[in-house]
């Protein structure tokens, strides 16, 4: 590790402690050139799959894509943030623990789904009429039939 003060790359470690939550170490550190100490943390970089469209395109994971594909469904709907929060936490975990670097569009929005079904029922067929396209009343009874089962 590079002394931040002196530009060296002689430093030692002379103290590690892990944090409270337990998902990042903490390190004292001194330069043997200036004899200065800093801080460093050691956390784990977890990055999220990337998103396969249907047309084949590739985009990184957003998280604001995500929540305002929530509040859009949500809208004017009694849902607290915290749950929403909640939602859009359960799934960036999925995501992450799948350990794959590419998932299809469809499994996001399945999630989505997932979730909105568990929130608000109002809000779930708000979804899945624009997530599956409905053309019909039928496709909005088929859904409806399959809440209520």
């Amino acid at each position: 590790m590079k002394c931040p003060f002196c530009g060296s790359l002689d430093t030692q470690v002379i103290d590690s402690r892990v944090n409270e939550v337990g998902d990042a170490i903490r390190r004292r550190r001194r330069c043997a050139a200036c004899d200065k100490r800093f801080t460093t943390w050691e956390t784990a970089e977890l990055r999220p799959p990337q998103i396969v469209k249907t047309n084949g395109t590739r985009e990184d994971f957003s998280e604001t894509k995500l929540r305002e594909g929530f509040r859009r469904a949500l809208h004017k709907r009694p849902v607290s943030t915290e749950l929403v929060d909640a939602a859009v936490d359960r799934i960036r975990q999925r995501l992450l623990t799948l350990g794959e670097r590419e998932i299809p569009a469809r499994e996001v929005g399945e999630l989505v789904m997932n979730e909105l079904k568990k929130l608000d029922k109002v809000a779930y067929i708000r979804f899945a009429s624009v997530y599956r396209s409905f053309q019909d009343v039928e496709d909005f009874r088929d859904v409806i039939r399959d809440i209520d089962q």
